[in-house]
């Protein structure tokens, strides 16, 4: 097998572009160009790595192995040429950053745009997604996590304190009333977000400083949904009791247009991670993305 070592970016690049055309246009060439590359790739290795057609492509398993390992060669590389000190003057490179869809939109899409104009050699690729990537894929460098994650194969930088807080409309409260103790909850509509792994309508609460048993209240409501945003505007709507994280509504609060409910009582924490590889912690775009995410969001209250 004949692998060169300019088949790995362009691999690397064809499979993040998720087609002949779209890959074309990321390294400037043409899409025959890229196709007769492929080929010749292909031809080399005597096996095939992409299964085309009319409007996408996806890879076999063979290119999924190729993917995998040149993935990690590649990543080795620029982690050898950071630590002899080629790229330590100025970060550079493709930064490819993945982040909840509302805290990513309101809050990381904002600091890109600062970050891209201290360091206007990166290039920075940011993916919004419902539930977070698994940790075992090396689609991104920098994930945007809440709460950290259990895998010890990744370094999770603490970034920012977050909690998550009961909230409603006064409008809500003024005619259905307030909750006076969690189960009261099980008497009200709440609203319900289908996101990641945690149990769905499943609230846990406690009491301040354990004075309380934590408590698992069975919550449900006529409105749900996978969008955080969504969620929080039915909740201004006066449609329910939602439980969000402090970051997403803390505006709100602020003008009260929503109001905290239950406040003696805590809920799960979901502080703010940047998540990426070990092998990425030499990384002078990924350092500095962490430590320019850190500093931006310690600013906030």
């Amino acid at each position: 097998m004949d692998i060169q070592p300019a088949d790995l970016g362009f691999f690397s690049a064809l499979a993040s572009a998720g087609s002949l055309s779209a890959a074309a246009r990321e390294l400037g060439v043409t899409t025959p160009a890229v196709s007769k590359h492929l080929a010749q790739m292909e031809a080399r290795l005597g096996v095939a790595l992409v299964i085309r057609t009319t409007r996408r492509m996806s890879l076999t398993p063979e290119g999924e192995v190729y993917l995998e390992h040149a993935r990690r060669i590649l990543g080795e590389i620029d982690g050898m040429a950071q630590l002899l000190g080629r790229s330590k003057a100025e970060p550079g490179g493709l930064l490819r950053v993945n982040a909840t869809l509302g805290f990513g939109r309101s809050h990381v899409a904002p600091l890109i745009s600062r970050f891209a104009r201290k360091y206007p050699k990166v290039e920075v690729q940011l993916q919004l997604s419902v539930n977070p990537p698994p940790l075992t894929e090396d689609a991104f460098d920098v994930c945007i996590r809440f709460g950290e994650p259990p895998d010890a194969r990744v370094i999770a930088r603490h970034i920012a304190p977050n909690r998550r807080l009961l909230c409603a409309a006064p409008s809500y409260l003024a005619k259905h009333g307030t909750p006076k103790v969690p189960n009261d909850l099980t008497r009200h509509n709440c609203i319900g977000i289908r996101q990641g792994e945690e149990a769905y309508g499943l609230w846990r609460l406690s009491g301040t400083r354990g004075s309380r048993p934590a408590e698992a209240v069975k919550t449900r409501g006529t409105l749900s949904t996978n969008d955080g945003e969504i969620a929080v505007n039915w909740a201004l709507d006066g449609h329910g009791i939602l439980m969000r994280a402090e970051w997403d509504i803390e505006r709100y609060l602020r003008s009260g247009r929503l109001v905290q409910v239950l406040p003696q009582y805590q809920t799960p924490d979901a502080d703010i991670y940047a998540v990426y590889p070990q092998r990425h912690q030499t990384a002078a775009r990924v350092r500095a993305f962490v430590d320019f995410l850190g500093l931006s969001l310690a600013r906030r209250p």
